[in-house]
């Protein structure tokens, strides 16, 4: 499978691509824009766009350092690439954008997304915050999720298409209420919920409490204020179950290095779904 999106995610993002197709085919939503409330790697949006099934895609990332990252690819391509070009795939390199990830208001917006990008390819697991001992014990090399060619052609495609793509950098509550509003009727919006089962945790930055936001209330927003054709995601657990009854629901696994995660997804009422009991098991770049 050929992947669009330069980095990682733990979500199962990559492997819903199909389905996302489905739908757009079955309810007549082919070149209609896209949206992600809560982008992260974005892999589904770029496949989408890539292949001609949607328009436009908008991306909100309200994590400011993985905005730092979509703002470099966007509006500083060059330097991005170029940075990644002559980037030295070491120990003492990790070091350093551990760092620089740990006091971003120290560095520009172009170094702190290269921070992201660096441990998002070079940590075994993909995740940001890592201990130094996880990657520096057993096999795992520090470039094999690093082949510059490739991950600079990702970002050079997604440059060459910015005029395609919309950039915000809001909480989600407020750009569930005040950008939504302004799309066409014709949209389709994927929440891909970062939350335990009782509230949602953004965690914005590992040395601040994150801001904890009542699931109830984000549900309500999502089932009451979404004019458009709407897809939310979140962690199995059978309280979420009660935020959405009467809405169609299905369950799926996904895979991200060897570790399994239950998931269920919830439907607009508009939306016609693919007839389908569950989804097959996916996995992530």
């Amino acid at each position: 499978m050929k992947f669009f999106t330069p980095l990682r995610y733990s979500d199962g993002r990559d492997g819903m691509t199909g389905f996302m197709k489905m739908i757009l085919e079955q309810n007549d939503l082919l070149g209609s824009e896209y949206v992600e409330p809560h982008a992260g790697s974005a892999a589904i949006a770029l496949d989408l766009l890539t292949h001609g099934y949607v328009s436009k895609i908008h991306l909100n990332e309200p994590n400011p350092q993985t905005y730092a990252f979509w703002h470099s690819v966007i509006n500083e391509p060059e330097a991005l690439c170029k940075t990644i070009r002559d980037a030295k795939i070491t120990f003492e390199e990790w070091q350093r954008q551990q760092a620089i990830l740990n006091s971003p208001g120290n560095h520009s917006a172009l170094e702190l997304g290269f921070s992201i990008f660096f441990l998002n390819r070079v940590n075994r697991s993909g995740i940001l915050w890592e201990s130094a001992n996880n990657n520096r014990n057993g096999q795992w090399k520090f470039d094999a999720r690093f082949d510059k060619n490739d991950l600079i052609r990702r970002i050079e495609w997604i440059a060459l298409h910015r005029s395609l793509i919309r950039l915000y950098q809001l909480d989600v509550p407020c750009f569930i209420q005040t950008t939504l509003p302004s799309l066409p009727a014709r949209t389709l919006v994927y929440l891909n919920t970062p939350c335990d089962a009782s509230e949602f945790r953004f965690r914005y930055d590992q040395h601040q409490p994150p801001s904890s936001i009542i699931a109830h209330d984000i549900a309500h927003l999502i089932k009451t204020k979404i004019e458009q054709f709407w897809i939310a995601s979140y962690a199995y657990a059978a309280e979420t179950s009660t935020l959405y009854q009467g809405y169609s629901s299905m369950t799926y696994q996904t895979v991200y290095d060897h570790f399994e995660q239950t998931r269920i997804m919830f439907f607009s009422r508009k939306l016609i779904i693919p007839n389908m009991q569950t989804l097959s098991k996916l996995k992530t770049a």
